[in-house]
This record gives C-alpha cells, sequence and structure tokens, in this order.
C-alpha cells in the first residue's frame, strides 16, 4: 500500500489549498484515513480524519471551521480542504491509513503559509 500526498505549496494567510491522498496497492472500505501535521520543533498533531465506511468526520481543535475532509472512494482518495490559512498552519502533512493493525503513512507534503 502506498498514499501519495500532492497538493502542498506555498500561499499568503487567509487563503487556501486543497491536499490529496491518493491510496494504491489496494481499495479502502473500512478504516479511517486521517491527516497529521508536523511543524519543525514540534509533536506531530491531528488535523482531520474520516471513515471510509459512513463518512464521519473528526478534526483538531485547531482547525475545525476552517479545514474540511472529505473522501472518494472510488478513486481511494482523502481530501483536505483548507481555507483561511494561517501562518501556525505552516507544516508538513502526512496522510495516514488504519484499518485494523494496518497503518500506512505517506512522505508528507510541505505547506507554508506567508504573513
Amino acid at each position: 500500500v502506498q498514499l501519495a500526498e500532492s497538493g502542498g505549496g506555498l500561499v499568503q494567510a487567509g487563503g487556501s489549498l486543497r491536499l490529496s491522498c491518493a491510496a494504491s496497492g489496494r481499495t479502502f472500505t473500512s478504516g479511517i484515513m486521517r491527516w497529521f501535521r508536523q511543524a519543525p520543533g514540534k509533536e506531530r498533531e491531528f488535523v482531520a480524519g474520516v471513515r471510509w465506511s459512513g463518512g464521519n468526520t473528526d478534526y483538531g481543535d485547531s482547525v475545525k471551521g476552517r479545514f474540511t475532509i472529505s473522501s472518494d472512494n472510488a478513486k481511494n482518495t482523502v481530501y483536505l480542504q483548507m481555507n483561511s490559512l494561517k501562518p501556525e498552519d505552516t507544516a508538513i502533512y502526512y496522510c495516514n491509513s488504519v484499518e485494523g493493525t494496518r497503518n500506512y503513512w505517506g512522505q508528507g507534503t510541505q505547506v507554508t503559509v506567508s504573513s
């Protein structure tokens, strides 16, 4: 299984970006897809999660109301729409898949928000 993130980049504060995480190697019908982020010198932080089955979502407190996670089961892809970006959102964003004992991580994509 491979997770490939894309969509990161440089954006001004107040702007938007949409990250994608494409999963390959198997079809996901259950489990959870999550986004984490890690800024320099800080611990990895939970950003958002979505269940493949049912589409239930969850968000970290720092992004609630600004970020939206969604999934496209047919494409085996998860998205993270990030609006009203702040400089403190600057980090490497990682995609994570958990299904039972299976736990996979992507390589990450850099998001930089300038003030």
